[in-house]
């Protein structure tokens, strides 16, 4: 394991210490997914369809942690009753939601994290959310060696802290709380990489 890193009995590969200010999630950081035009919106939808095709079920209240430009909530509100969000830097959310400024107080169906679960201090801060499923994308780290770590382009110190495969992911929702329902690599289908190896992990949780 290169330095600064180290690799939890779960098989969770954790930054050991970081900057105190580490990246600066403004709105002009949030603007940069605005380029990706219809892109945005094809994953929303992908995202969107894959949960309800998982777990079969009506969602009423859904949150999505990290919402960034609100595309995927835009995609949500014509099929949930109430969609929620919370963003770090208070950005502006969409027509029809709802900002939610503690996601640990309220009472969720769904609760998602896609691409932020990497950026949390503490990950396991979740275990204190109140939901029946958690929904979550993360960069798949095949960890091949030092030097693929070392070059792989989610290696990002300070920004990214925590890197997850499918055994230390399910392992560690497993310790919080909740059970696996389904994997998947489905955002490759927009979210390619150069590599044979998978890009993006989405797996689907239910509490236990």
């Amino acid at each position: 394991m290169i330095d600064n890193y180290e690799k939890l009995e779960n098989g969770l590969i954790k930054q050991k210490s970081f900057f105190v200010e580490k990246k600066d999630y403004t709105e002009k950081y949030v603007e940069t997914y605005n380029s990706l035009g219809e892109l945005s919106v094809r994953m929303s939808f992908l995202r969107l369809g894959f949960l309800f095709g998982a777990i079969k079920e009506k969602v009423t209240k859904l949150l999505d942690v990290g919402y960034g430009n609100g595309d995927f909530l835009n995609c949500a509100k014509d099929f949930v009753t109430c969609p929620c969000g919370f963003e770090i830097n208070e950005y502006r959310i969409p027509d029809g939601c709802t900002f939610i400024g503690d996601i640990y107080k309220e009472e969720f169906d769904v609760v998602c994290f896609f691409d932020v679960l990497e950026h949390f201090d503490n990950i396991y801060d979740i275990e204190n959310i109140k939901t029946k499923y958690v929904y979550i994308s993360v960069p798949e780290c095949h960890y091949l060696s030092d030097e693929w770590f070392i070059n792989w382009k989610h290696r990002k110190p300070d920004e990214h802290l925590w890197h997850f495969n499918k055994e230390s992911l399910r392992n560690f929702m497993k310790e919080v709380g909740y059970d696996l329902v389904v994997y998947s690599d489905i955002e490759d289908t927009i979210r390619k990489s150069e590599s044979k190896k998978s890009n993006i992990l989405t797996g689907i949780f239910i509490k236990n």
